[in-house]
């Protein structure tokens, strides 16, 4: 069976730009589209992740806008990543899907159902927080924080921000990130400068933007967290779910903002049984 490893990355023009993604698992059924974090791309999906879900459903991911091998530039705002997503899933042919958003990517799945809510039939919402949610100013820090200690240990910065820099923690980086590698060729391209300051100011300026009316996404949603993310404080996703009115919160102990990649033998079956209604 083709996994996330080996499976190979498509293109479709969306009014002439290029869109990079990949899929895999049985075609039919609701689609699952993944929606992925600040500087991703197609190749930083946790493989236990992506195959889990695809043991059972028709899973895709893709570049957003001048992310990765897709063309054009990254926006500045979150309205627009969430358009430009809309006219992937649009353009692939769908009516309906399911979503599975993590950190930004969590925040585009919410511009998605509030702009297009016939699109979505549920949504995992991971890593992520509403918008207008407060110490969003502080997201810039943290992550030069990272980036420096990353510089100074030669290491990839999620080693910083995604896990607790505990015994725990420190293995669970090293495994997410050998899963990582296991896909050697066909690599996608990795974001461009001006893409990750786009992203950058698309998540400070949803910081301080006026919240979103959440009750009006009526779909079902699955909100999971570390209990302590760096990154987008946990108590955000608390309140998050609290203001969905179909949203079921789970918190994994003893980790951060990468907790559902820490927890993926757990976080995969909770998503499978929530998918499946």
């Amino acid at each position: 069976m083709t996994t996330w490893r080996d499976t190979p990355t498509k293109t479709i023009a969306i009014d002439g730009t290029p869109f990079a993604y990949r899929e895999l698992g049985d075609t039919s059924g609701v689609p699952v589209v993944f929606l992925h974090h600040f500087t991703a791309v197609l190749d930083d999906w946790d493989p236990r992740v992506i195959d889990g879900i695809a043991a059972q459903h028709h899973v895709i991911a893709f570049d957003n806008r001048g992310v990765g091998a897709t063309g054009s530039r990254v926006p500045n705002d979150l309205e627009h990543m969430g358009a430009d997503a809309i006219a992937f899933i649009r353009a692939l042919g769908y009516g309906q899907v399911d979503l599975v958003g993590f950190s930004l990517g969590g925040a585009v799945a919410q511009m998605i159902a509030l702009q297009a809510p016939d699109l979505v039939r549920r949504m995992v919402l991971a890593g992520t927080g509403p918008r207008g949610g407060g110490g969003i100013w502080k997201m810039p820090f943290i992550v030069g924080g990272a980036y420096v200690k990353a510089l100074a240990t030669r290491k990839d910065p999620r080693h910083f921000l995604f896990f607790p820099r505990n015994t725990e923690g420190k293995r669970a980086a090293q495994e997410y990130f050998a899963r990582l590698a296991e896909r050697t060729q066909d690599l996608d391209r990795p974001i461009s400068r001006q893409g990750s300051l786009a992203q950058l100011r698309a998540i400070t300026s949803g910081g301080l933007h006026a919240p979103d009316d959440l009750a009006t996404i009526k779909v079902p949603i699955l909100v999971a967290n570390g209990d302590h993310d760096l990154m987008v404080a946990s108590e955000h996703s608390a309140d998050m779910a609290r203001r969905l009115p179909d949203a079921k919160l789970i918190v994994y102990p003893n980790s951060g903002h990468g907790g559902v990649f820490q927890h993926h033998q757990e976080f995969v079956p909770e998503v499978l049984a929530f998918l499946a209604g």
